[in-house]
């Protein structure tokens, strides 16, 4: 395993549509286990496959504190369902939050590292988590749908408390 660098906004594969997987490569496999790794050495909770530079249907998730990393290959949103309001960052954009609103509930069917079909279900964090990797995917990221500015973690939250 190893880390992978973190592509940061501006690097224009962040950008781009990813290509479903056909197969479970030792390539894929190999880039499962790394992005497990640099996610959790980020302290992240999710982290897309173009994050790392690969133009490829998969995300890694874990709302856990390393206890149980999701592999989603191919995700597809089948249902969402309510909303949650609150900050969002992303590792590709480090050090930055915005007011975002999500589903606080959504079902995703996908792959798993074994190439298994499943389906996962989650609220909350997760339900955040999943809707903001998925999004990844098609090239898009948090702050296109951003509700405020986009302002440093430390004066986001800051200001947060104030209210």
């Amino acid at each position: 395993m190893a880390i992978r660098t973190i592509r940061t906004e501006g690097d224009e594969i962040l950008r781009k549509k990813c290509k479903e997987v056909t197969e479970l490569t030792p390539r894929i496999q190999t880039l499962i286990e790394d992005m497990i790794e640099t996610m959790y050495r980020a302290n992240g909770v999710g982290l897309a496959a173009p994050q790392v530079g690969i133009l490829r249907r998969v995300v890694v998730i874990d709302v856990t504190d390393g206890k149980e990393p999701i592999v989603l290959i191919n995700p597809v949103i089948l249902e969402t369902s309510g909303e949650q309001t609150g900050g969002e960052g992303c590792l590709s954009i480090p050090g930055k939050t915005a007011t975002v609103t999500r589903p606080n509930y959504v079902r995703v069917l996908a792959y798993d590292e074994k190439m298994q079909q499943r389906e996962v279900e989650g609220t909350e964090l997760l339900a955040r988590a999943i809707c903001h990797e998925c999004d990844h995917l098609e090239g898009k990221l948090y702050v296109d749908i951003a509700e405020s500015p986009i302002m440093d973690t430390d004066v986001y939250y800051a200001e947060q408390e104030e209210e």
